[in-house]
């Protein structure tokens, strides 16, 4: 693996300079804020150390995103994708835990099976091939959007339970999964609409995105606990 290879995957990307994608860089601005209004928040409603490590991969998303968007190399597109998936991960086992107030062990065999589709698809789609070296990439089926069905899928399905057991917290699910499912549109179609938009619609995915993680903080931050776990998980008084 060509750890400094060039990687050319979005419109907006004509160069090979540090400010080639201003608009794809500049936009993950969106994962700091949602991270410091959701800071501001965990602060006033005096969260755990759980929901604090999950603020802060959000805001490592758009630190990650920044970094690949700028340097567009191969080592820059891991640090990139691993805050994403780390951040997606340990949001289902909260989310899983104090929202759907599943037990650890189910937890864990959910985690396994959602690790195992995210391998599949990933492979079938070609998504995270380093390029050969000194050449730009082609684009992948969807351009690259595949790889986040599994976390598509999965939101869905929590906003569909959370509406079928009338959780206070649905309506922040649903308006999640809404911004999740239009981002992607936008992701999908950033090198369709090069010829007509220079810029591309790549940045419009990053700006959804932190909307996207804005709402989930915000719902976990004023989620009560599962019936049967006892006091909640933010033991102050709602304002």
């Amino acid at each position: 693996m060509d750890w400094l290879a060039s990687v050319d995957i979005y419109c907006e990307r004509v160069g090979l300079g540090f400010w080639a994608e201003p608009f794809n860089a500049l936009s993950n601005l969106s994962f700091i804020i949602a991270a410091l209004w959701a800071a501001i928040e965990a602060r006033k409603r005096g969260a755990d150390g759980a929901i604090w490590l999950l603020i802060g991969m959000a805001g490592l998303i758009g630190v990650g995103s920044f970094t690949f968007h700028t340097f567009a190399k191969t080592w820059s597109e891991y640090a990139d994708t691993i805050p994403i998936w780390s951040f997606v991960a340990m949001f289902v086992f909260i989310a899983m835990a104090r929202v759907g107030g599943v037990r650890p062990g189910r937890i864990g065999a959910i985690a396994l099976g959602v690790a195992a589709v995210v391998v599949v698809i990933t492979l079938a789609s070609g998504e995270g091939v380093a390029p050969a070296p000194g050449t730009l990439n082609e684009p992948e089926f969807l351009n690259g959007s595949a790889q986040y069905a599994p976390a598509w899928i999965a939101l869905l399905v929590f906003s569909v339970l959370s509406w079928r057991r009338k959780h206070p917290m649905w309506p922040w699910i649903w308006a999640a999964t809404a911004v999740f499912s239009l981002s992607l549109v936008f992701r999908t179609v950033d090198m369709a609409v090069c010829p007509i938009f220079p810029v591309g619609s790549h940045f419009v995915w990053h700006l959804l995105n932190g909307a996207m993680i804005a709402l989930l903080l915000q719902m976990l931050l004023r989620a009560p606990a599962p019936i049967g776990r006892g006091r909640s998980v933010h033991p102050h008084r709602e304002k």
